[in-house]
């Protein structure tokens, strides 16, 4: 069985920040969250703003609650408002729903390792972070 070690994790907010700098985002907060739940590692850049550690583990949480990105709950928060909503309210409130978070398996349909939540930037420019800290890790990207 693979586990995400700390040393995974810094690799994932090392190389998610360097995609942001390569893309010239907006500094962004990078939360590593295991199989379970657990933060991990968490890293915001200088300038992030006060809330962007919660919204980034919400990502990340949420992705992990539905077993795929938050890409997806993003579109069932667009169809199916009622699902989210209540998903939303299991989970004391925990989940953010809108693509940014993404899950790590350990390849492609594999066991999923745990899961990177990142915001500052657009949710599209957070996800491209997130999948190339994963990728950095020689793990798969699974956005929804």
């Amino acid at each position: 069985m693979s586990k995400l070690t700390l040393s995974m994790a810094e690799k994932v907010i090392a190389a998610a920040f360097a995609k942001g700098a390569e893309l010239k985002l907006k500094p962004l907060t990078v939360a590593v969250l295991d199989a379970g739940g657990h933060l991990v590692a968490l890293s915001r850049q200088d300038g992030s703003s006060i809330m962007r550690p919660q919204i980034a583990s919400g990502k990340a949480y949420g992705a992990l609650a539905v077993g795929t990105g938050t890409r997806w709950l993003n579109a069932n928060a667009e169809t199916r408002p009622h699902f989210v909503q209540a998903l939303n309210g299991a989970s004391g409130g925990a989940i953010v729903p809108v693509p940014g978070g993404v899950l790590i398996r350990d390849g492609k349909g594999g066991e999923a390792l745990g899961a990177v939540g990142i915001s500052g930037d657009t949710s599209d420019n957070d996800e491209a972070a997130a999948v190339a800290g994963i990728e950095a890790i020689g793990k798969t990207p699974d956005c929804g």
